[in-house]
């Protein structure tokens, strides 16, 4: 967003949650871990960060320049905590919605999260929201995403550009409790540190985020249902685009104290090019 306004912006100061730096590789487990070993090893860093109203200048906003976008586009889909519907309405969408926003030869759309902290603490598996910025892959984990998805055309997909985008709706809207702030163009990688997540039948790879002064966040109040943010976590090309969009959730200091708590979910789909 280098080009645009951005002392113009209006923005409200709250609080991000960052990794504290470490000198051992970070971990967590998506699954009880072994006896005595901690679930994660890392603690977190909250920083008093000022966060910029993008709605200003969402119409000039470019997923190949910033890595992420709004978009109204809303869902024919009635009810997005149905699995069946989901599959079947919302995941065609999503295909539809990235294809026309990067012209992409293909889209394949693999799997979502829907977050509820309302529900996750009546003992739901819904998710709550993720409270500390990350990015959702690494330079080492998103090829090997295409390798665990693409099987016998993996190779052949990784020989051109491919990337790695997440379609990010709120459920109910206007959304005003834990808006997602976002940060692409002023990340430095030197700030994106690989962290693993330990499942039971594999290891994958995110990056988990330090803080930075030169970190520049946004993010668009009241979001509606008919909205949808684009989320670019990954891309092959080197030059010419944002490779990485980091995002987490914050406290909002203007939320009313009678908000309901954010329901969202976020579509993750791979994106190759000719």
């Amino acid at each position: 967003m280098d080009g645009l306004a951005v002392a113009d912006l209006r923005g409200i100061l709250a609080p991000l949650n960052f990794t504290a730096p470490m000198a051992e590789k970070p971990y967590s487990y998506n699954y009880e871990p072994p006896l005595g070993v901690p679930v994660r090893n890392t603690s977190e860093e909250t920083h008093e960060i000022k966060i910029l109203d993008a709605r200003a200048v969402g119409d000039r906003l470019s997923l190949d320049r910033e890595g992420f976008v709004l978009l109204r586009y809303p869902t024919a889909a009635k009810d997005l905590y149905d699995e069946a519907e989901i599959s079947s309405v919302y995941y065609p969408e999503c295909a539809r919605i990235v294809k026309e926003a990067t012209g992409a030869a293909r889209v394949h759309v693999f799997d979502h999260i829907v977050r509820n902290a309302a529900r996750m603490a009546k003992g739901s598996p819904i998710k709550g929201y993720a409270g500390r910025v990350h990015n959702d892959y690494t330079a080492w984990s998103a090829p090997q995403r295409v390798r665990d998805l693409m099987g016998n055309e993996a190779e052949a997909l990784l020989k051109h550009r491919y990337a790695e985008i997440n379609v990010w709706r709120p459920i109910r809207g206007p959304l005003l409790r834990s808006p997602l702030a976002l940060c692409a163009t002023t990340l430095s990688e030197e700030n994106l540190v690989g962290s693993e997540l330990r499942y039971p039948d594999r290891t994958g790879e995110t990056y988990v985020v330090t803080y930075n002064p030169g970190q520049r966040w946004y993010y668009f109040p009241e979001m509606t249902s008919d909205e949808v943010v684009l989320i670019r976590c990954f891309d092959s090309a080197r030059e010419g685009a944002a490779r990485f969009s980091a995002h987490g959730a914050f406290d909002d200091p203007s939320t009313p104290p009678d908000a309901p708590p954010r329901e969202s979910i976020e579509v993750r789909t791979l994106v190759f090019f000719d």
